[in-house]
């Protein structure tokens, strides 16, 4: 089983943010990922900062050696996917061919609003999210691509130079079941979804299997990975620390996100957890964090929950 870090890049200095990734390439994990918001989240006034998502995956391709380096997910609305292709190609050139390309629908319609970017209906914003993700393989695998849809148009377009990988691989992020799946099933070569129990992941995987036998794919060639709201406490010391940083994380919605996706208690409730979504058919577990960084926790998780499933 492999392991995440997901980022949230809010309320942080560029220093700590640097800090985190070039830890994680060489503390166990194979992927390092950021999130793709301009305000904070959940919500609050977008009085917070939020480091850029593109630029942080460059920097993140340049100060680091082992890990993939992603976002889940890119929302597809914030910008043209051809020029985000082209964004796309350069950093896997600055990564070493590591890039991982996670794309969404967008949902945090503040953001949206604030900046002045359309934000259509959730039919329309899944319609961007198909064309836009045939529009990004088209560009970083062909030679010139023509594309005619409702939203996104090309004409013999070029993408140069191509990435490093022959295709990088694609992931769609979210738990949409008639649309979102069926997109990961025709397009996709892994599916995230955020914030799942262990028993709503294994049932939405099984909605995706059923797509991709109607699709014509075999269910197999989808890698399948959650994102975990991480509040680990690294010893019974830091328990009431750890639950005061979920319930300032997550606010009202505190009690309701006890059922779903998150790190609570101690390393071996977080072992047990971990070999749930294992047993649900996670091929990797993300711990998504949020400053301020308990790095006590972190190296808890490296030391002993992770070993724990590398034996």
């Amino acid at each position: 089983m492999n392991f995440g870090l997901h980022i949230g890049q809010q309320n942080i200095t560029i220093d700590e943010l640097r800090r985190l990734w070039y830890w994680a390439d060489t503390a166990g994990f194979d992927w390092v990922d950021v999130w793709d918001h301009f305000y904070e989240a959940p919500p609050v006034d977008g009085n917070g900062s939020c480091f850029e998502a593109t630029t942080c995956m460059a920097a993140m391709a340049c100060e680091t050696r082992n890990v993939r380096v992603g976002v889940l997910v890119l929302g597809m609305g914030y910008r043209h996917p051809a020029v985000l292709a082209n964004a796309l190609a350069t950093i896997d050139h600055l990564s070493g061919g590591r890039l991982e390309i996670g794309l969404g629908a967008g949902w945090h319609e503040p953001e949206y609003r604030a900046y002045g970017i359309p934000f259509p209906p959730i039919r329309e914003r899944l319609d961007m999210l198909e064309e836009g993700a045939q529009l990004i393989r088209m560009l970083l695998t062909r030679d010139r691509s023509d594309f005619a849809g409702r939203y996104y148009r090309l004409e013999n377009a070029a993408c140069n130079p191509k990435p490093l990988q022959p295709a990088p691989r694609i992931w769609i992020g979210g738990n949409g079941e008639k649309r979102t799946l069926r997109i990961a099933a025709r397009y996709a070569d892994g599916w995230n979804t955020p914030y799942t129990s262990p028993a709503e992941f294994a049932r939405l995987s099984g909605v995706l299997d059923g797509w991709c036998e109607r699709e014509g794919r075999d269910p197999a060639s989808i890698e399948r990975t959650v994102n975990l709201s991480f509040h680990l406490a690294a010893s019974p010391a830091h328990l009431e620390r750890a639950e005061a940083q979920y319930r300032e994380t997550w606010g009202p919605a505190a009690e309701a996100m006890r059922s779903r996706g998150v790190v609570l208690g101690l390393p071996q409730q977080a072992i047990d957890l971990v070999g749930q979504y294992r047993e649900a058919g996670a091929a990797r577990v993300n711990i998504a964090i949020r400053p301020p960084v308990d790095w006590d926790a972190l190296e808890a998780w490296t030391s002993e929950v992770i070993p724990a499933f590398r034996r």
